[in-house]
């Protein structure tokens, strides 16, 4: 606990609070766990049981994005936020 605090640049009473559900982190905090860990907010979310989508499912892309440790945490979020965007033009043109 003590080391992820560090590496993500927080304290470690305000991640423990975090953690015991004491405190709601910004999305600076969730970004800068999210980095530490190499994956993306929405994993994060989902890896402590909340959804972010509207589907059940996640499209195979985006798990295939997801999985590419050949990006970066950042790079991998930033193809997140693009292909949702462009599944979101997609969805309304229909």
């Amino acid at each position: 606990m003590r080391q992820l605090a560090t590496m993500a640049g927080i304290s470690n009473p305000y991640l423990s609070q975090i953690e015991r559900g004491l405190r709601a982190p910004s999305d600076k905090v969730l970004e800068a766990i999210a980095g530490t860990l190499e994956i993306s907010v929405d994993r994060l979310y989902e890896q402590a049981g909340v959804s972010t989508d509207d589907e059940d499912e996640d499209p195979v892309v985006e798990q295939a994005i997801r999985d590419d440790h050949h990006l970066s945490p950042r790079q991998r979020q930033a193809m997140l936020e693009v292909y949702a965007a462009f599944r979101a033009v997609g969805k309304s043109a229909r």
